[in-house]
């Protein structure tokens, strides 16, 4: 089966997470395509194939004969998508892209002009959505891609390999995807995470993040009475908010620089819920962010009572850098990989992270790979098939030994 085929299979099916569900997986929905790539896996003739009840799915393919003793590589992608843009009932389309703008919908279009890397894309082939929901290359592309090779694998002999792990893990997208992953019984010296976007690009460097939960507690009285009564969270959430440093946000910030960034309030007079996101790739400015927050939150029990702010701080992940760093061989083999296929590698540092974050500091060092798609996490997502194909490529000269 092509990798485009495979890809649009897999959009399919809606592996939307829920952040606040408490199941692992966080959606049944998820079981489902995990479900499908188990048997996939098994009809292809994968070794040792598993669906855990956690939803991970691992498989395996044996080193080639003479390979016994080269390194057990790892390939990692995540099966959910986000919550930030519909993903159920996605629509793709094929198109030939020539230039210009690509009509999505009557109202909605990928404009050249926003997104300028559209230039990069002209005779390729690619896939995008109707206007109305995510595409889910972020991270079915990866998926697809893995798979696709496990077939290549299998299916010719003359391509000499050591051992291949394989696993599709759950919810990546709301920071739980490294949760239950059996690091021990999965067996690799390394691996990676093929969960990225632009081909080329690879990433061996995150932010250190955290997840803030703050609930501002208030006293609600009739307001014809309130003098010296009332206490209202609202405003006080407010006055939270806006001590936070006003130019230390996403849309102020790029490169290595960190950021405090509020993305959900929601309540009343009586009670506020503010949820954050705290992020820096040093270590040091990354713990006095968190110590910042916390001042905020006493200053203000302070002003108005203590018990009135009440922080929850939760960290997600640390920086892969110096997990990674140490194991040369391991990035070696992506520049070596890339060239061998005529792409520029690039190493750049994510906003962000991935489950290679959190398994690099579970002992399985995981730089991230490039997928070949765009825009993830919106309606004006699109994934290349030619480059897909070529990522396959790339993957096949990162295990070959």
């Amino acid at each position: 089966m092509k990798v485009e085929e495979r890809f649009l299979k897999y959009v399919s099916y809606e592996t939307t997470s829920c952040e606040d569900s408490g199941t692992h997986p966080s959606s049944d929905k998820e079981l489902v395509l995990a479900s499908v790539l188990r048997d996939e896996m098994e009809t292809l003739g994968l070794q040792n194939v598993q669906l855990d009840e956690y939803g991970y799915v691992y498989g395996y393919v044996p080193a080639s004969p003479g390979a016994e003793d080269a390194p057990v590589i790892g390939l990692i992608a995540h099966m959910d998508t986000s919550d930030a843009v519909s993903g159920a009932d996605i629509k793709p389309r094929r198109v030939r892209y020539e230039g210009g703008d690509i009509p999505l919908s009557d109202t909605v279009s990928i404009k050249a002009s926003v997104f300028p890397n559209l230039k990069n894309y002209i005779g390729h082939e690619l896939i995008v959505t109707d206007g109305t929901t995510l595409l889910g290359g972020d991270d079915k592309a990866g998926v697809a891609e893995i798979m696709t090779l496990c077939e290549r694998l299998l299916g010719d002999p003359a391509i000499r390999h050591g051992k291949v792990a394989f696993c599709f893990t759950p919810d990546e997208e709301i920071g739980e995807g490294a949760d239950f992953f059996r690091v021990d019984d999965f067996g690799a010296d390394f691996g990676y995470t093929v969960d990225g976007g632009t081909i080329g690009e690879y990433e061996y460097e995150n932010f250190n993040a955290a997840n803030a939960k703050i609930i501002v507690h208030g006293i609600s009285i009739h307001p014809g009475s309130a003098k010296n009564k009332m206490k209202n969270a609202v405003l006080i959430a407010n006055e939270l908010i806006s001590m936070l440093p006003p130019a230390e946000t996403p849309s102020h910030t790029e490169q290595y620089e960190g950021f405090y960034h509020v993305n959900g309030i929601s309540g009343n007079e009586t009670e506020v819920k503010i949820s954050m996101i705290i992020r820096d790739h040093d270590r040091e400015i990354f713990e006095n962010r968190k110590k910042f927050a916390e001042r905020l939150c006493s200053y203000l029990n302070g002003v108005y009572g203590e018990g009135t702010v009440e922080l929850l701080l939760r960290d997600s992940y640390y920086n892969m850098k110096e997990m990674v760093l140490p194991h040369p061989e391991i990035l070696e083999r992506i520049e070596n990989a890339f060239h061998s296929q005529g792409v520029e590698p690039k190493a750049v540092a994510i906003r962000g992270g991935t489950d290679g974050a959190r398994l690099s500091f579970m002992g399985l060092p995981c730089p991230n790979l490039s997928t070949g798609g765009e825009n993830c996490h919106g309606v004006h997502e699109f994934v290349s098939i030619d480059d897909m194909n070529r990522m396959v490529d790339v993957l096949q000269k990162i295990v070959e030994a």
